[in-house]
């Protein structure tokens, strides 16, 4: 009965092969953007948003050195709600060892500081330079062609190799890892909206696990009390 229970309980068991990293921010005020032909449009960075909040994507890397952490990319979150928590994770096979870091910056952060400002720069001309990364712009119509006022953030995904190998190829060609970036809002500035499933499962197996505890310590009190009735009548 007891490997009957146990092999049941097994098949609720799932085994992780993935890493996650993660960065929690606040969402700045809204930042008037120009919709003909906007600047920010021609970086040809992939956007993440409320409404699409997963990509998934493959991020280069490379072992960090005296000058360097790794190799650095970037991407735009938009359409963001101003003061309102976010968290932006970073999911990627456990069979790619890679250290990653994250952080954001605001659009004023980006222009003002000279070492963000040439690293999007760069990453913006080597997107720009292969066709297939170009990211397509809808044309703008004349109703939506007038600026508008908008929370936005650029994300820096530093992406450092974590491991050794004796395949001097893989030594010197660091290959691109295939991560999921996700964007998630936090509810009521608390708690990660993704997350609400998981807390109302645990919260029920939990509701669970004290309600089966009762009745099986209620069952050891009935079968201890028969054992001493069943004395005592002998007796």
């Amino acid at each position: 009965m007891f490997l009957h229970y146990l092999s049941f309980l097994l098949t609720f068991c799932l085994v992780a092969y993935a890493n996650v990293e993660k960065t929690i921010f606040l969402a700045p005020h809204t930042l008037t953007v120009p919709t003909v032909d906007p600047t920010l449009d021609d970086l040809g960075l992939e956007r993440l948003s409320p409404t699409n909040p997963v990509l998934r994507t493959k991020l280069n890397a490379s072992f960090p050195t005296t000058e360097s952490q790794g190799t650095e990319s970037w991407y735009f979150l938009e359409h963001l709600t101003p003061g309102r928590r976010y968290e932006v994770r970073i999911c990627w096979l456990a069979t790619q060892p890679t250290a990653f870091s994250l952080d954001t910056h605001t659009v004023t952060q980006a222009v003002e500081t000279p070492d963000i400002f040439s690293s999007i720069t760069f990453y913006s001309q080597a997107r720009l330079a292969s066709p297939s990364n170009v990211v397509p712009r809808q044309p703008s119509t004349i109703h939506d062609q007038a600026p508008t006022s908008d929370s936005v953030l650029f994300l820096r995904v530093t992406a450092a190799a974590d491991y050794f190998s004796l395949d001097q190829s893989l030594m010197e060609n660091v290959p691109p890892v295939v991560a999921d970036i996700i964007l998630d809002p936090f509810l009521f500035n608390v708690f990660p909206q993704s997350l609400i499933p998981t807390a109302c499962y645990i919260s029920l197996v939990a509701c669970l696990a004290v309600f089966i505890g009762r009745w099986v310590l209620g069952q050891f009190d009935k079968a201890i009390d028969s054992t001493i009735g069943q004395k005592d009548k002998k007796q």
